[in-house]
């Protein structure tokens, strides 16, 4: 089974697309080692985002264990940099969808939260002992950036093995001062990203992902052939899942394309100015990042 899964979430068998070494590949470059299957991999492997959900409240108790599970993530020298803001009230969300109507769907999901890096814990640790706070660089946001997406992720594996489905939303940065504003963020605390749960209303499509020979290197970067690979994988993309022509950006300024695929989807999109204004808000929060 789990083979079937990787070809299904890259449109090609496994040892057509990763980088192989003499070890694990036979003559023919099949892989000749039994693949591993278990249930975490196939959790993983069948993730897909979910934008409506069922009316059902999800328990308290499941959420509180989801949290439990996140927060084992692993963290840059322990420091635990994270904290989560739930956002129960209705008239929150309102307030929030309303200066950021692209995000309106989220007011209907079970569950919605905020995670946040939290650089002002050990800040103010580090008052309380009377120590100098030493690190006031951009080391400071990148690692508490960083843990908060492996925190957010270990919560998106672990509701997905209970049935449940998510959604991480990056707009929510879009209107970042006033999100900053509703939340009562405190300095050296920034959103990272949304996260709405809830019980899938249906059953999302499996996005299917850029082969291992574009992601994976060998000792050395290397994006020599990344265009004809790009091409490639567009074209297996839009047989599976074709992008409907309403669904293209821009088209009053790009037109519409006859094929159109992942990689002009994307291109498109990075072709306009987009939270242009967040280094300013960071610098805002308090953080040095020279």
């Amino acid at each position: 089974m789990i083979k079937e899964l990787i070809d299904a979430r890259y449109g090609l068998p496994l040892s057509g697309h990763i980088p192989t070494q003499d070890t694990t590949t036979g003559s023919e470059g099949h892989l000749s080692q039994p693949l591993a299957d278990n249930e975490t991999l196939r959790t993983i492997l069948q993730h897909a985002s979910a934008r409506k959900f069922e009316p059902e409240a999800v328990p308290e108790p499941l959420m509180q264990q989801l949290f439990a599970t996140a927060f084992s993530a692993p963290s840059k020298s322990d420091l635990q940099q994270v904290s989560v803001i739930r956002m129960i009230d209705p008239s929150q969300r309102n307030r929030i969808v309303r200066d950021n109507p692209k995000i309106a769907w989220t007011k209907h999901a079970p569950q919605f939260m905020i995670w946040c890096a939290d650089n002002r814990r050990i800040r103010q640790i580090c008052e309380t002992k009377k120590y100098p706070f030493a690190n006031d660089h951009l080391d400071s946001f990148m690692n508490s950036a960083v843990d908060t997406g492996i925190a957010m992720q270990t919560f998106i594996i672990a509701a997905d093995s209970v049935g449940l489905r998510c959604c991480p939303i990056s707009e929510v940065r879009n209107s970042i001062e006033y999100l900053s504003k509703e939340l009562d963020l405190p300095p050296h605390v920034f959103p990272v990203a949304g996260l709405c749960v809830g019980w899938p209303l249906e059953e999302p499509s499996i996005s299917m992902r850029l082969p291992l020979d574009i992601t994976v290197h060998t000792n050395q970067y290397n994006d020599d052939s990344l265009s004809s690979k790009v091409k490639s994988y567009d074209l297996r993309r839009e047989s599976t899942d074709q992008t409907p022509t309403e669904k293209q950006r821009q088209p009053e300024r790009f037109g519409l394309a006859e094929v159109y695929g992942w990689s002009e989807d994307h291109a498109r999109q990075y072709s306009e100015p987009l939270r242009a204004d967040f280094g300013r808000y960071i610098r805002k929060q308090g953080f040095d990042l020279s």
